[in-house]
């Protein structure tokens, strides 16, 4: 019997408040038609001061550890936390998860840096993991967040509504109620590359978006040709169901398909592309255009997006392409289960993203003061609970984690609300 592992839980954690798009636009002066159909976003989820990678990631994990019995909680033997937000050069955020999840003390736990690739390196870690232990469980979540610090240091104006706050955890077993990997079906592709730089958190500098842009391309096609010539018979075109890729924003996602559709298949008029991309890969991008670009969890905000938009009547299979600035990447594939997205629906996800705060421009512009606090290696205060009062209220009551204070030690305290 060929071993089935892949993902058995996944769940989305947004942040408290959004921006419509529609609003950044009218005050900034930017043309609203090039959000809507070139960018193809809609809002995005924005950073409180009270937020940081910690307690998204706490957010996102907890509803899964909650679902699980007493010994399938103490069966999670290793926690990987993927971010490009780290918040201490020696300690991993894996263990500040472990902790505020409870869980079992017979742990690995480490923290996994590389971009936006980062997470999918967490993932194949923890299947591999699983291959070696059926018994056990591993739990890989992704964080990261933008705080207007780098709108302040005046990042291109078109960059601005991209900017996103958002957590995805995921829990690897071999009971992939959502998602079963196609094991040793991968292909990946990188090279050295500054399309990017992130020296600190919250601190991009560097950056050249039309060489990021032509990384991503040349590492889609890259990826993609290597998986092709891994697996006998593999088709870009017909092979799979669904595509979800990772998305900085939709319209990315919708250039590097068009051009992969006219490099690997014989399908080069642009309305059947158009059509082909609505189908496959559409679903991909239901929440992404409504959060923004969350780093390393989007992709698999992506698989959400997609479990919960598409039509699994069927098991489908899928084909995620996964990316990293400066740079890294991989394409791989599974199989989404029939379960999926009635497993999927207990998160109640888009009641999530509904429920956000909604920003006014003023109480957005409001929050770059608060975010000078957190250049890093600051310390020695205290967190504006009531910066965004109804940002605040909104989350009340909801069991979820939020960051307090910094002491003059550098201890990160939290408090449940």
């Amino acid at each position: 019997m060929v071993m089935q592992v892949g993902i058995e839980a996944i769940n989305a954690y947004l942040g408290a408040a959004s921006l419509d798009v529609k609003v950044l636009a009218e005050h900034r002066g930017l043309d609203i038609d090039r959000f809507y159909n070139n960018l193809i976003v809609e809002e995005k989820s924005v950073a409180l001061p009270f937020e940081d990678p910690i307690s998204l990631a706490v957010n996102a994990a907890k509803p899964i550890v909650d679902q699980l019995t007493p010994a399938e909680k103490d069966s999670i033997e290793m926690v990987i936390f993927a971010s490009e937000c780290g918040l201490d050069l020696e300690k991993a955020m894996a263990t500040d998860l472990h902790h505020y999840l409870g869980l079992q003390r017979n742990c690995r736990l480490f923290e996994v840096k590389q971009a936006c690739y980062a997470a999918t390196a967490g993932l194949q870690s923890a299947i591999n993991f699983v291959r070696t232990k059926p018994q056990a469980k591993a739990l890989v979540v992704g964080a990261d967040l933008y705080r207007q610090l780098d709108v302040i240091r005046g990042v291109n104006d078109y960059q601005e509504p991209n900017m996103g706050v958002g957590s995805v955890a995921m829990l690897v077993s071999c009971n992939p109620e959502i998602l079963m990997v196609d094991l040793d079906a991968n292909g990946y592709y990188g090279f050295h590359s500054y399309d990017d730089l992130h020296p600190m958190p919250y601190r991009h500098i560097g950056g050249d978006a039309d060489l990021s842009l032509l990384t991503y391309m040349d590492c889609c096609e890259g990826s993609i040709k290597h998986y092709l010539s891994q697996i006998e018979g593999a088709d870009y075109g017909s092979t799979f169901d669904y595509l979800a890729f990772h998305t900085p924003f939709v319209g990315m996602v919708k250039g590097a398909h068009r051009s992969m559709m006219r490099k690997f298949t014989d399908i080069k008029a642009d309305d059947k592309i158009k059509k082909d991309f609505d189908r496959r890969v559409g679903p991909a991008t239901q929440y992404c255009k409504r959060v923004g670009n969350i780093m390393c969890s989007s992709l698999y905000l992506a698989l959400v997006g997609l479990v919960d938009h598409g039509d699994f009547n069927k098991n489908s299979r899928v084909g995620l392409y996964s990316y990293g600035s400066c740079c890294a990447s991989e394409f791989f594939s599974g199989v989404i289960m029939q379960t999926a997205q009635d497993k999927l629906a207990k998160m109640e996800i888009k009641n999530h993203l509904d429920s956000r705060y909604s920003l006014s421009f003023a109480e957005y512009e409001s929050l770059f003061e608060h975010d000078k606090t957190f250049e890093f290696g600051k310390n020695n205060f205290t967190t504006d609970k009531g910066a965004i009062p109804g940002a605040w209220e909104g989350i009340q009551g909801g069991g979820r984690l939020v960051l307090d204070k910094v002491d003059e030690n550098f201890h990160r305290h939290y408090i449940w609300v």
